[in-house]
């Protein structure tokens, strides 16, 4: 019996995903759009689990001592290849211990205010920020995510000094931005979309270098302070020691999923772009992103909260 017959039975059983951040957040909502339409085609109920906390550790680790037999898989955030940084002590090894199954999709991080905020652009943040140094802060989804790293990279560009406060996701820092505790935040688009159609909040700017195709008027960061550019991206791992005819299997699938016009949609209104890889790309862009924040991380002397 080939190896791939032997896979083609999967699954047998529901598939459960976990997500490392709170419910309502862009990891979950990604694993919740995705995980109904491979439902579909499996015959099978996608069972998500949230488990936030520590950045995606409590989460990675329950993935690590999972079996490696596609029941269970993780959605992760560009926060997964710098984690290293951020704890010193890691329960596994961010690159031996996991399969990259797929690259499943990236957004642009948006820096928002409140409706009723003075600051009507990112110059006004800056020069308020200059003229009051530590008086300001941002809110993010947590230490060494990307919002977390997206305010970073602006503190060091425009050379600001902003207060960074960690949330447990990025939801919970949206609600704080609605009741006025913190003064501006850095979300992803599928966080950021509802509040900002309901007019309840302001995009200042989008962290990608060009304009978001979502948010066509809402200039770049860039456009303010030149050469800033990043995004965050979502992908799929598995458990070390998957069948390669199995993660070949997921990749297919979760892409064929990815390529639905339903799963297009809802992604698009989001403000996140499919992209739906080969396990070697998403492990490439694992060590890329590792190589690219490090020296950012040390320099900025980030720790975990």
């Amino acid at each position: 019996m080939s190896g791939a017959s032997a896979q083609s039975g999967f699954p047998t059983k529901p598939v459960h995903i976990l997500v490392p951040y709170a419910a309502g957040g862009a990891v979950d909502i990604l694993a919740r759009t995705l995980g109904d339409a491979v439902s579909k085609q499996w015959g099978q109920s996608v069972v998500v689990e949230n488990r936030p906390g520590a950045g995606g550790v409590i989460a990675s680790q329950a993935l690590v001592a999972s079996p490696p037999d596609g029941y269970t898989l993780m959605v992760v955030a560009s926060g997964h290849p710098t984690n290293p940084f951020l704890y010193p002590k890691l329960p596994y090894d961010t690159f031996k211990d996991f399969t990259a199954i797929s690259l499943l999709a990236s957004s642009p991080n948006i820096l928002l205010v409140r409706a009723d905020s003075p600051y009507k652009t990112l110059a006004d943040v800056i020069a308020a920020a200059k003229a009051k140094p530590g008086s300001l802060s941002f809110g993010h989804a947590g230490t060494g995510t990307s919002q977390h790293l997206a305010g970073t990279l602006l503190k060091s560009m425009a050379g600001i000094d902003i207060a960074a406060i960690p949330y447990k996701g990025g939801a919970p820092a949206i609600n704080d931005l609605l009741g006025g505790q913190i003064p501006m935040s850095f979300n992803n688009g599928p966080e950021a979309v509802g509040q900002l159609e309901a007019g309840t909040v302001r995009a200042l700017a989008v962290t990608t270098a060009k304009r978001a195709a979502f948010l066509p008027d809402v200039p770049s960061i860039a456009e303010t302070v030149p050469g800033y550019d990043t995004e965050v991206w979502w992908g799929l791992l598995g458990p070390r020691g998957m069948p390669p005819e199995l993660v070949e299997k997921l990749a297919h699938d979760f892409v064929a999923a990815l390529n639905t016009d339903a799963v297009k949609q809802r992604l698009a209104k989001l403000g996140a772009t499919p992209i739906g890889s080969t396990p070697q790309v998403f492990d490439a862009k694992i060590h890329a992103d590792y190589d690219k924040w490090g020296p950012i991380i040390r320099a900025a002397g980030i720790k975990p909260e």
